[in-house]
């Protein structure tokens, strides 16, 4: 098979990583991709939000599978595209996808479906939304409606944090993003992440994680894209994952059907849990980024194979072989992230780095000038390994961590510390 991964971060680097491992494929291009990716597959240069420039690179090469890793693309409407165009794909529909782009539609869908989460309200405007926050009182969360790259929710601790979030989104902060708002109760209990695979009608649960989502370790300071993962998620049981399938999932899918829209890709629940309940606290219509690298660290190369079922609704005759072991991956960012930081800079020891099935450095942020890694992002490297135990991945991992030189780069110092 020939094979398209859309996308140039770490996510699809370690897509990219699995699905090179599986027989099946002959052929591996990455759009635009990154100085990793260019290690294993073909990087071509393609506007991945332009779906008809998408199809017509994917019939000039042959392609027999289109995997659109970021968010963006969905809810552009690129799938619908290629799918448009008789090319398989994995990913849903910009219908779909709305789960993601709308925080106020996903709202809609609990209500209709009678999935549990935060209580709500959505505003169009500033005034009225300040009205409910005095009315509530903080803490509570305020979350632009649209995509902002995972930046568009405020967890407000105090009414002023509120007020000010209120001002930012309406000020046009996140710009198209912030024109409605939603605000939510604030929901006690530990996050986790949940990642099922649809295929329109049946599901099936692929794996559990959890996120350090804030850049100083004892997860304190600002909020990122992610500062490392780890897989599974000790919180999210069995008992409590087949609670969440019962509760949240299936109910979603069957609403997201009935309405016409059938849900179709990976899709990821951020769910909190407290005494045993989970409550879904998001939707996102895309693989998690670091979530993403321990799972397909755990998976190899049957990640292909529950792909291409997904695409093909056979799902319900599907299967996941797990391993019992754990992965953890610590990211390494740019002195100055989550705020302004310099490009450019050289990453030296990458070479000396173990390229096995339990030991990957997956790149995110990276080019390649003149035959060196530069570092050309906020999050730049994902440094990740599997064990027997989450103390032996991370162990590995740290271990990696040390012999990458790169000194204008950071990482947290504690990925694991809740678990452990």
């Amino acid at each position: 098979m020939n094979i398209l991964i859309l996308g140039s971060g770490g996510r699809e680097h370690s897509l990219a990583w699995a699905v090179k491992q599986n027989p099946k494929c002959d052929r591996l291009i990455a759009a635009p991709g990154n100085a990793g990716m260019a290690e294993i597959a073909e990087c071509a240069k393609l506007d991945i939000m332009d779906g008809g420039a998408v199809v017509t690179f994917a019939e000039e090469n042959a392609v027999d599978f289109v995997i659109v890793g970021p968010e963006a693309p969905l809810a552009a409407g690129v799938a619908d595209r290629l799918r448009d165009a008789g090319v398989a794909c994995f990913g849903p529909s910009a219908a779909a996808a709305k789960l993601e782009a709308s925080k106020a539609f996903t709202k809609e869908i609990c209500d209709a479906s009678g999935a549990p989460t935060a209580g709500y309200a959505r505003f169009t405007e500033a005034a009225p939304a300040k009205d409910y926050i005095r009315e509530q009182g903080a803490p509570i969360v305020v979350k632009a409606d649209g995509l902002a790259a995972g930046k568009g929710v405020i967890v407000a601790m105090t009414d002023d944090e509120a007020l000010a979030a209120i001002d930012d989104m309406f000020g046009g902060e996140f710009g198209a993003a912030g024109a409605e708002v939603v605000i939510e109760e604030f929901m006690e209990g530990e996050e986790a992440s949940f990642f099922i695979l649809c295929d329109g009608t049946d599901v099936l649960p692929i794996g559990t994680a959890q996120d350090h989502k804030r850049v100083g370790e004892g997860d304190t300071g600002p909020n990122t894209g992610g500062m490392g993962a780890y897989s599974p998620a000790p919180v999210l049981t069995d008992e409590i994952a087949e609670r969440a399938l019962a509760e949240i999932i299936r109910p979603t899918v069957a609403e997201m059907a009935r309405r016409g829209t059938p849900y179709q890709g990976v899709l990821y629940a951020g769910l909190m849990i407290k005494d045993g309940a989970p409550r879904l606290v998001e939707y996102n219509v895309r693989f998690g980024d670091p979530e993403c690298q321990v799972l397909m660290m755990r998976l190899g190369a049957q990640a292909l194979d529950l792909m291409l079922a997904c695409a093909e609704g056979r799902l319900a005759d599907a299967r996941v072989n797990w391993a019992e072991d754990h992965a953890l991956t610590v990211v390494m960012a740019a002195k100055g992230y989550p705020g302004s930081y310099d490009k450019g800079s050289v990453i030296r020891g990458l070479d000396g780095l173990p390229e096995t099935s339990s030991e990957m450095t997956f790149h995110a942020g990276t080019v390649l000038d003149g035959g060196s890694v530069v570092a050309n992002g906020g999050r730049v490297l994902n440094v990740t390994a599997r064990g027997d135990s989450l103390q032996d991945a991370r162990d590995r991992a740290y271990a990696m961590v040390e012999a990458i030189d790169w000194p204008e780069g950071f990482c947290r110092k504690d990925i694991g510390w809740r678990a452990l």
